[in-house]
């Protein structure tokens, strides 16, 4: 339903994770009988989990681990990885400086060019430790190293921006990438992104995409929404997205996985986003808590060191954990952020879903007091959801 947000303008509510709220239905199971494998790509997981292709958080040793532990993860080919023969003193840098020296930095450190000998190296690293090697690039960096990445051996290929689409505008001195011919060309599946409405999932849908990224500024450290003042919060957006996928696969046949990307923190946040129709997610943050990750306790955005406008900052996460405890556990905190296979099988088990698409079609409701109702000692002690 429309509202009218003045004189000839009309606008519809959208609303985020921390809105709504699943419902039980009449059964329920046990959460060891809970399948929650997917497939992207081809490639099949165990678990509907991507970590993002952040510096941060992924590096070759992580993708190969998160392959290992049934996940997946996404290795940035424009970042610090390809950039420098050896990344730690950089990330040791990254780490150390002040907040008021970070966005010069960031800008003086990714004015370093990208080496193509290091994609390839990069790609090797994953592959040979027989991890899944999916690797990610802008558009414009598709266009120059796309065919390196594919000649490598890359597994996967994500084309990520704040925003694409295949109707890009540019000057006549630019030829923007098209997406069709790009994921035509390409040998591995093109997963495309990101985006927040049907109209544009559709399209990505029909250039090729094997899946399609949701998410515009929820992720911890991003400020595109601050920035820029563009977004769709993310229930809403995903649910879009993922009628999108519904109608397509009915016209065509082909079915394109819908990934929730970014803003998700903790297991039930997961849960909801595949109740509102993702099939699966990507997420930053609560994998740059691992011990493992390249970050040293701290997580930045793809777009922070943009030489114009940075549209992300650092953020401090600690470290909570090994990757292992994270995703498949045992918990060793009390907030919902360890052991995120376990939090989704016990989901759908109290749900009665016994697969991801009946986890998919479960009843939900709006409810804003979904997080606060009833946490007062929680919140006033700082425990639990109160954290």
């Amino acid at each position: 339903m429309n509202i009218q947000l003045g004189r000839g303008k009309e606008v519809r509510r959208a609303y985020g994770i921390d809105e709504i709220a699943l419902v039980p239905g009449l059964r329920t199971l046990d959460p060891q009988m809970a399948n929650t494998c997917w497939h992207i790509g081809g490639i099949e997981r165990e678990i509907p989990i991507i970590a993002s292709a952040m510096d941060g958080v992924v590096d070759a040793k992580m993708a190969v681990l998160l392959s290992q532990l049934g996940a997946l993860g996404v290795l940035n080919l424009e970042g610090v990885q390809t950039r420098y023969e050896d990344p730690a003193p950089i990330l040791d840098q990254i780490a150390a400086v002040g907040k008021d020296g970070f966005v010069a930095l960031m800008q003086k450190l990714y004015a370093e060019p990208i080496q193509p000998k290091l994609i390839q190296k990069r790609i090797a690293e994953i592959k040979t430790q027989g991890g899944i090697a999916a690797v990610s690039l802008t558009p414009a960096g598709a266009t120059r190293y796309g065919e390196t990445a594919a000649e490598a051996g890359a597994d996967l290929i994500f084309v990520q921006a704040t925003v694409v689409s295949t109707a890009h505008l540019s000057p006549a001195s630019i030829t923007p990438l098209d997406l069709g011919k790009f994921c035509q060309k390409m040998p591995v599946p093109v997963i495309l992104g990101n985006c927040v409405t049907y109209e544009v999932a559709l399209n990505l849908m029909k250039a090729g995409a094997a899946a399609v990224l949701v998410g515009i500024g929820p992720g911890a450290a991003c400020t595109s929404r601050g920035v820029l003042g563009i977004g769709i919060p993310q229930a809403t957006a995903v649910a879009d997205c993922a009628a999108a996928r519904d109608d397509y696969h009915r016209e065509t046949g082909r079915y394109v996985s819908v990934i929730a990307d970014g803003g998700l923190v903790t297991g039930g946040d997961i849960c909801k986003c595949i109740a509102c129709g993702a099939d699966g997610v990507m997420i930053g943050s609560p994998f740059a808590r691992a011990k493992e990750a390249p970050g040293r306790g701290f997580h930045w955005g793809m777009a922070t060191p943009s030489p114009v406008l940075p549209r992300g900052t650092r953020i401090r996460v600690g470290t909570t954990g090994t990757l292992e405890q994270i995703l498949r556990g045992p918990a060793q905190l009390d907030d919902g952020t360890h052991n995120f296979l376990g939090a989704l099988q016990t989901s759908m088990g109290t749900l009665g879903a016994k697969d991801l698409k009946e986890m998919q079609q479960v009843e939900v409701v709006i409810a804003p007091s979904l997080l606060t109702e009833g946490k007062v000692y929680q919140k006033a002690q700082q425990l639990g959801m109160g954290k």
